[in-house]
């Protein structure tokens, strides 16, 4: 998006689709980050249960309509909206999930910065542990970003578990041509011999206090990765650390795909610093409530 305004004239209306998405952390981490750039930003959410295709057109044509430069979209709508959307990049085409829809002259295109973030957040846990096998738990909207980022940074096997089989299969299929992609038939088989873990399911999530890990399929020779950021130390990961594995919260994927949808409505580079600091005092006052 160009804009030949003066920076400090600059004005955005950003907003975020989803349910429940009351503890966000993306209305801070925005409009900090706009404000850190002398521009004005306003992340809106909207939150919205149950919506069924009628219901997310209807939305999308509002946020088109309402001179909306892009809104981020988060569970249960990545997949749903996809087939609404006037145009695809690359990555959502190939993820078939969006998290971020940008409206360029009319138009809804459809973005996933959960996989361009996630590639910056487990750079260094891949290296650390090698070209090894890593399990997936959860094959949906983010499942599919976070596996496409597994197989961008080159691991050597990604094992997929959904509860549901067909969610995996076909996350699987759509990985083929990336690399060695395998269904597994249940945790346990998805972790045996993997040196990495990655819950892209919202199990665990606020206010659930569930795992999708027996605790005793952890240990040390394992990092574990959660998508959920709310909490930040999720059950899961909890467990995890009590093991001796090394673990990574939500919070790097949080602020990582957060800057590049940011990047992606307003055509400026944010500070991820800003954002980290944003990111960080709501989960302050998150745990402090």
């Amino acid at each position: 998006m160009s804009d030949d305004r003066p920076a400090s004239s600059q004005r955005f209306l950003t907003g975020l689709i989803g349910a429940p998405i009351a503890h966000s952390a993306s209305p801070a981490m925005h409009e900090q980050a706009a404000d850190a750039l002398g521009v004005r930003c306003h992340y809106h959410l909207i939150e919205v249960a149950g919506a069924g295709r009628d219901e997310l057109r209807a939305l999308l044509d509002g946020v088109r309509r309402l001179g909306f430069a892009g809104v981020n979209v988060t569970f249960p709508y990545k997949e749903a909206v996809v087939n609404l959307l006037d145009q695809l990049s690359p990555t959502a085409a190939a993820t078939a999930a969006v998290n971020a829809v940008v409206i360029r002259d009319g138009r809804l295109v459809g973005y996933n910065t959960d996989t361009t973030g996630f590639v910056r957040a487990a750079a260094n846990l891949v290296a650390d542990s090698g070209p090894g096998t890593i399990a997936v738990v959860g094959a949906g909207g983010v499942g599919k970003a976070i596996a496409f980022a597994l197989a961008c940074l080159g691991v050597a096997e990604i094992r997929i578990f959904d509860t549901d089989r067909s969610k995996a299969i076909t996350l699987a299929t759509l990985l083929r041509a990336t690399g060695a992609i395998v269904v597994a038939d249940s945790v346990e088989d998805a972790l045996r011999g993997a040196v990495g873990l990655v819950n892209a399911t919202p199990v665990g999530m606020l206010p659930g206090s569930g795992t999708p890990v027996p605790d005793v399929l952890l240990h040390d020779g394992l990092w574990v990765a959660d998508a959920v950021y709310s909490p930040l130390r999720t059950p899961l990961l909890m467990a995890a650390q009590a093991k001796g594995a090394r673990i990574m919260t939500g919070r790097e994927l949080a602020i990582y795909q957060a800057a590049d949808a940011f990047e992606l409505f307003t055509g400026l580079k944010p500070s991820t610093n800003v954002m980290a600091d944003a990111f960080d005092g709501v989960m302050a006052k998150a745990a402090a409530a």
